[in-house]
């Protein structure tokens, strides 16, 4: 007897009637490394649309039916309990309803990358939607429960948040310099008030750090962003020869949308980022309601042990 085929992780196991939403999904995030993120799913969205390939279609219209999971985080919401902490599902519906009765288009494939793409623009926040278009009252001149498509769209631009740091030569000048090579290739949102801090850990004697925390919108994949703050470390000359020693730069990735991952070039949020006083003071300065890994960054911030040394510039 043959064994069941094995299916792909990222496809969807359906029964006859089985609401998509209730389908696992591996396929929250593009890179292998990654966690599940939280989800908020709505099944069954219906409206009356214009779609097919006939004229008869396009002239009479039909129903369809959309499920959608958005991959997003909920930790602030889950603190807040606001509802501007999260994505408005009633929202995200009506924006569904307003795709469906768009176009008309010949393909359920353009309906549900058009509402996919509506998703994303309209949501920032939201790092991966899956659609499941349904068309059960396609012409198919056989009996048919129903008909779907399936796809997984991500954003295509990020958030993250970058601490840089420096103690030999010219930290300021040097520091001014990273961030001008940074918005040289990303888009800088948001850049830090300049903190004096004390080396932590690392060896005797070294001089304080100059510190400065930037967020910037990108493009780039984590692993590509990573490389990008190594390429301009090395422009500084920048050696790693002693773990936390006196350094000309250095740039860390502290948190890439609120994307969770760890493999053996990234974690993600950086582990020690939550007691690293140097990365949270400018960070809440920056940005007073920040949040890391579901924690406000200014209670962090007050809460880890070097902070009180620190001195904004």
């Amino acid at each position: 007897m043959r064994p069941p085929q094995r299916l792909p992780r990222w496809a969807p196991v359906t029964r006859s009637g089985q609401c998509a939403c209730t389908m696992w999904w591996a396929a929250a995030t593009p890179l292998k490394s990654c966690r599940l993120m939280d989800r908020i799913s709505v099944c069954g969205i219906s409206a009356t649309g214009y779609h097919g390939v006939f004229d008869h279609e396009k002239r009479d219209g039909q129903k369809f039916i959309i499920d959608v999971v958005l991959h997003v985080d909920i930790s602030r919401a889950a603190a807040s309990d606001n509802v501007l902490d999260t994505v408005h599902y009633g929202e995200v519906s009506e924006l569904v309803v307003q795709q469906i009765q768009a176009g008309p288009w010949d393909l359920i494939e353009k309906l549900g990358s058009e509402i996919a793409e509506a998703i994303l623009a309209a949501y920032p926040s939201v790092y991966t939607i899956d659609v499941v278009v349904h068309k059960p009252q396609a012409p198919i001149p056989v009996p048919f429960t129903d008909v779907t498509i399936s796809l997984t769209r991500h954003q295509k631009h990020h958030t993250a948040i970058i601490a840089l740091g420096a103690n030999l030569g010219d930290p300021q000048a040097t520091l001014a310099a990273a961030v001008q090579e940074l918005g040289a290739e990303v888009e800088l949102l948001k850049v830090s008030p300049l903190a004096i801090t004390k080396p932590v850990g690392g060896p005797p004697e070294q001089p304080d750090y100059t510190n400065q925390v930037v967020q910037v919108r990108t493009g780039l994949s984590p692993h590509e962003l990573l490389d990008l703050c190594q390429s301009i470390e090395a422009k500084h000359h920048r050696t790693r020869e002693v773990r936390w020693e006196a350094r000309t730069l250095d740039l860390d990735l502290i948190a890439y949308d609120h994307l969770r991952m760890d493999d053996e070039r990234l974690t993600l949020p950086h582990p020690r980022a939550a007691i690293r006083g140097f990365v949270l003071a400018p960070w809440s300065w920056m940005d007073p309601d920040a949040v890391l890994d579901g924690q406000l960054v200014s209670r962090l911030a007050a809460e880890a042990a070097d902070t009180k040394d620190i001195i904004r510039l």
